[in-house]
């Protein structure tokens, strides 16, 4: 678990310098502002780093690491497409959320449990792929560890985004 410790600390130096804007908004400045291009290459290399996490903590056979690493690909990809809809909806908050709303901030929470929702129901819909590819046992532990991994970036997230402001 140790590997998952490192993954965290570097999705916190990723959320923190990408939301600290949000913190104390600039209507006029620029500096230390992420463009979308670092953003896309940060979330690139913590889907790298998840995917050696993955590696070191899923035992796998060759024949089951072969066959693996595929369908974690096919995955990811999935998951690229929730996550996308995440960081959007992160993005609109964080430009908005001094100045947001009754309506804006109802909006918002809803968004953002229905992308929870659909965070659990991809996996949900994966799980019955990976058991019958690596057995039940398997896949579990790799879903424990997908959502360990999930989770840790969402209290970084959620915890370096402002509150609504009455």
């Amino acid at each position: 678990m140790k590997t998952i410790r490192i993954l965290l600390a570097s999705t916190v130096l990723l959320l923190a310098g990408g939301e600290a804007s949000a913190q104390t908004p600039a209507a006029d400045s620029t500096a230390g502002k992420i463009t979308d291009l670092e953003i896309q290459m940060m979330r690139k290399d913590l889907r790298d780093q998840k995917k050696q996490v993955v590696a070191a903590n899923l035992p796998l056979t060759g024949d089951q690491a072969a066959a693996f690493w595929p369908l974690y690909d096919a995955y990811t990809q999935e998951t690229i497409k929730v996550n996308d809809q995440r960081y959007t909806l992160v993005k609109k908050y964080s430009a908005n959320y001094a100045a947001m709303t009754d309506d804006q901030a109802s909006s918002y929470i809803r968004r953002w449990i229905e992308v929870d929702n659909a965070a659990s129901t991809l996996r949900l819909d994966w799980i019955p792929k990976f058991e019958k590819l690596i057995g039940k046992k398997k896949a579990a532990m790799f879903f424990q560890v997908d959502r360990r991994i999930g989770l840790m970036m969402e209290v970084q997230l959620a915890s370096n985004l402002p509150l609504v402001q009455p």
